[in-house]
């Protein structure tokens, strides 16, 4: 298992969260020429304007661990798959140490739905230009063939509003929408009292670093 992924018990300092993450050494943020094309393919591709969010099932995390089932749940419910929390924590192999890595969402969400979803490692200790590009064109991809994206993500982000969200030890959350073409995520946190918000890609992208997401 990639030690990048690797998740460990949460630590409960100021704020109560889940499915923690071991900290690992940052790594370099590196693209090749090939990468760096796709991004330009990407943003040469990618609609200026454009906006949609999808139905789900929204139902927040019972406890300080299982973030993972929440936000993998949320995302079978854009596709009208209903289980709980419970079932969704057996299939990922929860405990309370957390959910192990996004390999094991892509791995539940694929079984259960029948889907073709990936695991994509945003590598370094922030996101490259071409991972966030190619972030924002997955995002985009994925919600308009109506499947949310779970991603694994850890620190610190301030949503569009300007809100602060900390979650130091990791934590799930999906992404179930888009708008400006993609430029801007909405993101139902299974943790955050308001539920959903709006944030910026690049900068849900950079807090996905070290860790990964299932589109």
């Amino acid at each position: 298992m990639n030690t990048i992924f690797r998740n460990s018990a949460l630590s409960l300092a100021g704020l109560l969260v889940a499915g923690g993450a071991v900290a690992v050494p940052a790594l370099a943020a590196q693209t090749t020429p090939a990468e760096r094309a796709a991004t330009s393919a990407v943003q040469a591709d990618r609609p200026a304007r454009g906006e949609r969010v999808l139905g789900i099932q929204y139902e927040a995390q019972p406890n300080f661990y299982y973030c993972g089932p929440a936000a993998t749940r949320i995302a079978l419910s854009a596709l009208g798959t209903t289980m709980s929390q419970d079932e969704v924590a057996t299939k990922l192999g929860t405990t309370e140490a957390g959910t192990d890595s996004a390999e094991e969402t892509t791995r539940v969400l694929s079984e259960v739905t029948g889907e073709r979803y990936r695991t994509t490692e945003i590598s370094g200790d922030r996101a490259a230009p071409a991972q966030a590009e190619r972030f924002r064109a997955d995002v985009v991809t994925a919600v308009d063939d109506g499947r949310a994206v779970v991603a694994n993500i850890k620190g610190s982000a301030v949503d569009v509003n300007g809100n602060p969200y900390s979650y130091e030890g990791g934590h799930y959350v999906t992404v179930v929408g888009y708008r400006d073409g993609g430029n801007t995520v909405k993101i139902a946190d299974p943790y955050a009292p308001s539920e959903q918000y709006w944030m910026d890609a690049t900068r849900t992208a950079d807090w996905i670093a070290q860790r990964g997401y299932s589109s």
